[in-house]
């Protein structure tokens, strides 16, 4: 039995382009798992965890990566994760399995929008993190501001454990202030370090860092500040000790410096993973036990919550199994699994139940994956990270051995924002495009497949415009379907905004038993959240004045309508249904007389409620040259857009807005053109918010008359 004290889970995770794939790339070539470096962008066919043409061609990560490399005496499993947000869902089933993260921040850049939502992340899934400035070696690097940037954006204590020796093209190494001593990298790669003293023009800056590092410690440890108070020599083991505990506790974020680029800093990084991030046997997971659940359900207990139910899992490879599939990759010969095994052996051959379908699959054969490389492996022991091939599940799926029913809390998977029509070109590629979007649709949560009932179209919907872009030159290259793709169509939702009561009785007489329903209530506007969805059905009948088993029916009746608003069509959202009266015939009621009266009850009310039309506001983050700051911040303006900050820092000037989706398509060419192609930018989803009433009653005639259109060619 493998000893997981030396066994860590990390994933490296940051806003685009900071350099993850080049730190993981040097990761690989310090621990001997590869022998020869790789270039993001180089011309010798790209990372090695870039193992998608797409990626190599764009020079992006959008397939999450796995890998295992050996560091000294510790075994390490890291997943490369993308930057973009489009690929957020990628990041978000990552981190859900790991243990603890690198969040890499550019050392000009600082903390970015992405670095934000990584991070919301990383918090969700209680994840330690170290921060890790890349960059060290760029014009305008300027650790002390990203420090700064930690502390008031991420709102976590951010403890510098390095200096840099110099910055931008001075940048020659850094000085360890726990062991007080200076690191510089030789060789061609950079693959020695040298300790020495530090130089005389650092010692002044390094013994104030250090003390600065020591007095954040004490915060955590009275034995620390014990010794400080009284002057005393503290060991470097103690100091190392207290900073693994805080780190652990999410008290702190250690923070490291160097240039993955340049080979500097990047050992030292793994000396840290190594010394203050989690162990599996350093993370407390639970699960819901599904057998006690469904025994209080039956037995009638007040609080039947999964919160109730929870249990701590064991860490033990003698245990009964717990794994999670956290990813799933739809490949020629089978679906590609990616396990989490948290409790237990999983061994090839063997069956275990799927405890959401309660179906039991066997595992033919396990595999280590290395980016795109396998290597078979008999069985995984908790702790581990491998996949399973040829095996049906879906992602999030959790898989037990017979002897516990347990459920391991799922991934949280934002809603998309944007839609494309798609078709294929000729009749011949139709049953090869339906394959392919079949296949994304398992693989990406975040992808989803839908039929418009009237046009009979294929709607594909995703996150942003590149995560659709990809999947689209994905079916093109991979399934060989030359596609007709739609204008995008923004993902608007419809909103009550007065109360109105509702008095409605469905009644319908056949030849032989009737249809009777009667409800009375109150339809009235919700808060409606950041993914754009509330609904809430509150039932206030009281002396049975409906049966209480008709009363589920009228709520199915009410979301059936919710589907299409009046207004164009679109979901409605933010709707507080409230039922307080009505009445019932002992013959001629039935579920699906209340659920004809709910449905019919819900479209009618809504049409007198005043429809407002929601869309989704996105956050943007603009990077230009500052000589284009004023053309920009016009453009957003006209898109109208809301500037909330604006910074201009070493030549470059840096936009956080919100903006409308249903202005920004095409951004990135009219970006492109006013800047001459210097500018950058990074969107993700941030809201839904009313739309104007003027630019409302121009998307409603719009969407009226493109319905007519179809109807027409019907």
């Amino acid at each position: 039995m493998k000893n997981l004290d030396k066994y860590r889970n990390i994933g490296i995770s940051a806003h685009i382009d900071s350099g993850k794939t080049t730190l993981t790339e040097r990761v690989l070539y310090y621990s001997g798992r590869i022998h020869k470096v790789r270039e993001v962008r180089g011309g010798d066919g790209g990372a090695t965890m870039d193992s998608m043409d797409l990626e190599r061609e764009r020079g992006i990560t959008i397939a999450s990566a796995a890998t295992q490399v050996q560091w000294k005496d510790t075994t390490i499993n890291i997943i490369d994760t993308p930057g973009h947000v489009d690929f957020t869902v990628e990041v978000e089933r990552s981190l859900r399995v790991l243990d603890g993260a690198i969040l890499v921040l550019c050392s000009v850049g600082g903390v970015q929008s992405q670095s934000l939502t990584v991070d919301r992340q990383m918090k969700r899934y209680k994840v330690p993190r170290i921060a890790f400035i890349n960059k060290m070696d760029r014009t305008g690097a300027d650790s002390a501001s990203v420090i700064k940037q930690i502390s008031d954006k991420l709102h976590v204590v951010p403890l510098p454990l390095q200096i840099p020796m110099g910055e931008g093209a001075h940048f020659e190494g850094v000085v360890d202030l726990v062991t007080m001593q200076a690191i510089t990298y030789t060789g061609e790669q950079g693959e020695t370090e040298v300790f020495g003293d530090i130089p005389e023009q650092f010692k002044a800056a390094a013994e104030e860092a250090r003390a600065n590092m020591l007095e954040t410690l004490s915060m955590f440890s009275d034995d620390l500040m014990v010794a400080l108070l009284e002057e005393a020599d503290v060991p470097v083991e103690d100091i190392y000790k207290v900073i693994r505990e805080a780190t652990l506790s999410h008290e702190i974020t250690p923070v490291m410096m160097g240039t993955a680029f340049k080979n500097k800093g990047v050992q030292t990084l793994l000396d840290a993973v190594v010394r203050f991030l989690p162990s599996p046997l350093d993370r407390e997971i639970t699960a819901i036990d599904l057998d006690a659940q469904q025994k209080a359900i039956k037995e009638g207990a007040e609080d039947t919550s999964s919160d109730s139910f929870r249990t701590k899992l064991s860490h033990s490879s003698d245990k009964p199994l717990v794994a999670m599939a956290f990813k799933i990759v739809d490949e020629t010969f089978g679906q590609l699994t990616y396990m989490r095994i948290y409790q237990g052996k999983l061994e090839k051959g063997q069956s275990y139940i799927n405890t959401r379908t309660g179906n039991s699959t066997r595992f033919g054969r396990l595999v280590r994956m290395h980016a795109d490389s396998r290597e078979d492996v008999d069985c995984g022991e908790a702790g581990d990270i491998i996949a399973a091939v040829g095996m049906e599940c879906a992602s999030g799926d959790t898989f037990c051995s017979g002897d516990v029913n347990f459920a391991l809390e799922s991934i949280f998977v934002p809603e998309p924002v944007i839609r494309l029509s798609i078709e294929p070109l000729d009749r011949d590629g139709a049953d090869r495009l339906a394959k392919a979007i079949q296949r994304f649709n398992r693989e990406d949560p975040t992808f989803h497949v839908m039929t418009d009932d009237e046009t009979n179209q294929t709607i594909i919907a995703g996150m942003g415009q590149l995560h659709l872009d990809v999947y689209i030159e994905r079916i093109k290259r991979e399934y060989k379907v030359e596609c007709i793709i739609g204008e995008p169509r923004v993902a608007y939702r419809e909103t009550p905004t007065i109360a109105v009561e509702y008095n409605h009785k469905h009644k319908k007489q056949t030849g032989g038993s009737g249809q009777y329903a009667h409800v009375v209530g109150k339809i009235e506007p919700m808060a409606v959240e950041t993914d754009g969805d509330a609904y809430e059905f509150v039932n206030n009948i009281s002396q049975g004045r409906i049966p209480r088993e008709y009363i589920p029916a009228v709520d199915k009746g009410f979301q059936r309508a919710l589907v299409k608003g009046p207004l164009c069509e679109c979901e409605v959202v933010g709707v507080k249904a409230t039922l307080s009266d009505g009445s019932y015939h002992d013959v001629d009621s039935s579920e699906m007389a209340f659920n004809v009266a709910g449905f019919n009850c819900m479209r009618e009310t809504l049409k007198k409620s005043n429809m407002a039309l929601l869309e989704p506001i996105m956050k943007l983050e603009v990077e230009v040259p500052e000589e284009y700051q004023g053309p920009v911040s016009g453009h957003i303006a006209q898109k109208r857009g809301v500037i909330n900050t604006s910074e201009t820092r070493m030549g470059t000037s840096t936009f956080i807005a919100e903006v409308p989706l249903a202005s920004m398509f095409d951004y990135a060419n009219e970006l492109r053109s006013m800047t001459q192609g210097k500018g950058g930018f990074s969107m993700e989803f941030s809201r839904y918010a009313q739309v104007p009433r003027n630019i409302q009653e121009e998307v409603v005639a719009r969407r009226l008359k493109e319905k007519e259109e179809r109807m027409a060619t019907a």
